[in-house]
């Protein structure tokens, strides 16, 4: 069960703001001001805003630590106020966390080299390593937060907030855990980063209409755009939330993942392994693809992607595919990286939560080969029972979640 939510993300710094944003179809990319990108090919992204690590830790503390972890620890201290789950001597090793990033403590890597070529290795901080390894927000939160229990991260490219959610459901079910922080975090928007998705001709070149550059399954989409933030859930055993009173957005009924075996970035291009891990989901839950009302896509922008996740999803879903809804929030948030997953579980849970379902925004030449309800430009009120959430990453890594709406009683 899906008790609480917290993010930070290009459209806010709370999961309600970031929620509001996307139903209202905000984009939240700009140009790029934390570094000089006049000379890159890609020079926005959907950078996190007036964000303040201190409001969430002390300044010492806060020193030691790259801004993926700032990320995570305020998103986790989000999502656990708003579960109203208060870890405590009782619980304590009940409780854990599972907290991805697709890549880590980049920016911290870049700044530290920079010191240790210009001022020597006695420059190098102490907290550098613990500040940059991608555990570390996971650890960070299980310190901070006082959760004992198992502390685990995942980095699987893309996938790795879907794959953290997905491995702390199964960690609940096999009795390992009453309650489980968990999602994804990343913070890359550096010059190594954009330069090397430069290099690979990934990123949107849209550089003059940043709000119009992210536009997943429209015919002039020309890559995806950075995206940065995190986005935790808490998730709790159903007899837990049940006897708490606990509020429960969503049910995590099904959880699936496979492997592309096919190329180190690009899909496979009849989308098979992505039907595997979406096929696994509806199974392990126990639903039919009929009853499944919205999926929130991976949808990134890029020519390659939207095209196979399409033919992915007709070729499990069948003419079902044509009557779901089949958004991508990417167009608004950009590609959080391994926060993706974590961020857009939360959503697809919001989604089930009020049956309302964001849009893809910038939809104004729809590509005919990307021919199913993206949901276009506006968002739609709608019966929501059950919603996927897909994340596919790099190396032919995919997951699914199923997410169910919670009968009361």
């Amino acid at each position: 069960m899906i008790t609480g939510l917290g993010a930070i993300s290009p459209l806010g710094l709370d999961a309600t703001s970031t929620w509001n944003g996307l139903l209202a179809g905000r984009s939240g990319i700009a140009p790029i001001t934390k570094f000089d990108a006049s000379a890159f090919s890609c020079r926005i992204a959907g950078e996190v805003r007036g964000f303040n690590p201190e409001d969430y830790l002390e300044r010492k503390e806060a020193r030691k630590m790259d801004t993926f972890i700032h990320y995570a620890v305020a998103a986790s201290r989000e999502a656990l106020a708003d579960s109203g789950l208060t870890i405590d001597l009782r619980n304590r090793d009940r409780v854990g966390t599972y907290i991805g990033s697709g890549i880590g403590g980049l920016p911290l890597l870049e700044a530290t080299h920079r010191e240790l070529l210009e001022r020597g290795p006695r420059r190098v901080s102490p907290f550098f390593i613990p500040g940059m390894i991608l555990n570390l927000a996971s650890g960070q939160v299980s310190i901070l937060l006082g959760a004992r229990g198992p502390n685990l991260a995942v980095a699987t490219a893309c996938a790795t907030g879907t794959h953290a959610v997905g491995e702390s459901l199964r960690i609940i079910r096999d009795g390992l855990a009453d309650a489980m922080i968990t999602g994804g975090t990343e913070a890359v928007i550096s010059p190594l980063a954009v330069s090397g998705f430069c290099s690979m001709k990934a990123l949107s070149t849209r550089n003059e209409e940043p709000e119009k550059a992210s536009r997943p399954f429209d015919a002039e989409r020309d890559g995806f755009v950075m995206g940065e933030g995190a986005g935790i859930l808490v998730l709790e055993e159903r007899e837990q939330a049940l006897a708490r009173g606990a509020r429960i957005y969503a049910e995590v009924a099904g959880y699936g993942m496979s492997g592309d075996a096919y190329h180190i970035s690009a899909p496979s291009e009849n989308g098979e392994g992505a039907v595997r891990a979406m096929s696994a989901a509806l199974q392990d839950a126990g639903v039919e693809p009929a009853r499944v009302d919205y999926i929130n896509a991976h949808g990134t922008s890029t020519p390659a992607g939207d095209r196979v996740e399409t033919i992915a999803v007709k070729t499990l879903f069948g003419e079902q595919a044509y009557r779901l809804a089949f958004s991508s929030t990417k167009s608004m948030t950009g590609h959080l990286l391994g926060a993706a997953g974590g961020l857009e579980t939360a959503v697809a849970a919001l989604a089930v939560y009020h049956d309302h379902v964001p849009p893809t925004i910038n939809q104004t030449s729809p590509d005919p080969e990307c021919d199913l309800d993206a949901v276009p430009n506006e968002s739609r009120r709608m019966t929501v029972r059950t919603a996927l959430n897909n994340s596919f990453g790099f190396g032919g890594t995919n997951a699914s979640i199923l997410l169910c709406k919670h009968a009361a009683g």
